[in-house]
């Protein structure tokens, strides 16, 4: 049995690089336009966040550091999934593949919200 049956990597650096990578590749697509500018601006910066602070968690020293970051990757996903909404709302025609990267956000907030639970 296939304890994968997502396929999706048990690396977090890497899944969290794919996550940003995903949204970046979205973004390219997404109408050129007022809203959009401002949407993508913070989407890409928050969605990067997330695996940026998740590599940092893993190279703190101690662990009240290690629990800290791990909390900035939560709120980032949290705070990627806001403006994903927020695109969706802007750019119905990309429901498919922006429902996917929130679902995404709801399977990573999942995952830091437990390891901050277990490591305090």
């Amino acid at each position: 049995m296939d304890n994968n049956q997502n396929h999706k990597p048990f690396d977090l650096e890497q899944r969290t690089l794919e996550f940003a990578k995903k949204v970046i590749r979205l973004c390219k697509k997404l109408p050129n336009n007022k809203i959009n500018s401002e949407l993508i601006s913070q989407l890409v910066r928050a969605s990067g966040s997330v695996g940026a602070n998740y590599r940092e968690a893993n190279d703190t020293l101690t662990k009240k550091d290690f629990v800290y970051k791990m909390g900035i990757c939560l709120r980032e996903a949290k705070e990627s999934n806001y403006w994903l909404e927020l695109t969706l709302e802007a750019n119905s025609d990309f429901k498919e593949e922006i429902n996917k990267l929130l679902q995404e956000t709801i399977e990573l907030r999942k995952i830091f919200a437990s390891i901050v639970n277990k490591s305090k």
